[in-house]
């Protein structure tokens, strides 16, 4: 019989690259969001810092008046600080080291799709609880809409160019199901007759592009906490700098129980991650809702 260490030699053979690959293409908010820093985080405590520099505000001179001297303005730059100080983990607990050597076979891989759904439900869940829009003139948070429709996609395509969100980066619009049904029988919205070009596969879901937004049903418990009560009619409208995360690679390990004096191996799955919103970030997304 194979070592444990053998076996977890296995285990990262045959999972390690599939287990990154997966959560990163079965995810929507985790994979949308600037990741710019994945895979650089080696230990927890490790802190990123992401600066922006503000824009200057220039000056016009009259040429023949006050052209030939300028009033040169002091640096301006916000920067936040990103600290990895969270761990996701899932694991199971075999009685035998027989159990998980049945399990490697990429033809079956049970184990593998649970633990990468705990890690990958985990994150999500997370980063929703950062989810703070602004709630100063304009507000980024509207309440009792019964029926995301045309109309309402529009005002929120409106405040998002009003707060400047560049067009750099593509912009998107997260919805729960109900709302992403209104958006299905909505005529205009849902037929491409009307100017509307479906977008690449992103999570396994084709978006729909529509006003500079690419729509993606969200079916998680995450997206539902941005309710006041918890419950359907939920969007989450945001530009991908609005929240940087950043994330250490998948860790597998197996370990013998001899020492606690039981008998069994467990086998865990964990990952270092960090998150906070970007610069002006409470600026860069808006979230919809059918409770007041």
């Amino acid at each position: 019989m194979d070592s444990p260490s053998d076996v977890a030699n296995q285990v990262k053979k045959f999972w390690s690259d599939i287990f990154e690959k997966e959560l990163r293409e079965d995810t929507l908010l985790p994979g949308l969001v600037s990741r710019n820093y994945e895979g650089e985080i080696k230990q927890k405590g490790d802190t990123v810092y992401v600066t922006q520099v503000n824009a200057a505000n220039g000056e016009i001179r009259d040429i023949g008046t006050d052209s030939d001297s300028f009033t040169p303005e002091a640096l301006s730059v916000q920067r936040i600080a990103i600290v990895v100080n969270k761990r996701i983990v899932a694991s199971y607990e075999f009685e035998d080291l027989m159990d998980i050597q049945t399990q490697l076979s990429k033809d079956n891989p049970e184990i593998l799709a649970s633990l990468k759904f705990a890690v990958e439900k985990q994150l999500n869940d997370y980063l929703y609880t950062l989810v703070a829009p602004s709630s100063s003139a304009p507000d980024h948070t509207t309440a009792s809409v019964t029926d995301f429709n045309l109309a309402q996609l529009s005002a929120q395509r409106i405040l998002a160019a009003q707060a400047k969100w560049n067009k750099l980066k593509p912009w998107y619009c997260l919805l729960d199901p109900v709302y992403y049904g209104d958006v299905l029988t909505d005529t205009t919205l849902a037929s491409t007759d009307f100017g509307g070009n479906d977008a690449p596969i992103i999570a396994g879901q084709i978006s729909l592009r529509r006003m500079g937004f690419n729509i993606l049903e969200d079916n998680s418990d995450g997206i539902l906490t941005i309710s006041s009560a918890d419950s359907a009619d939920c969007a989450l409208l945001f530009h991908p700098d609005f929240m940087h995360l950043v994330m250490g690679e998948p860790r597998f390990k197996i370990s013998d129980l001899h020492p606690n004096k039981q008998f069994g191996y467990v086998l865990s799955v964990d990952m270092l991650i960090g998150a906070a919103l970007g610069n002006d970030g409470a600026k860069k997304h808006i979230t919809v809702q059918n409770n007041a």
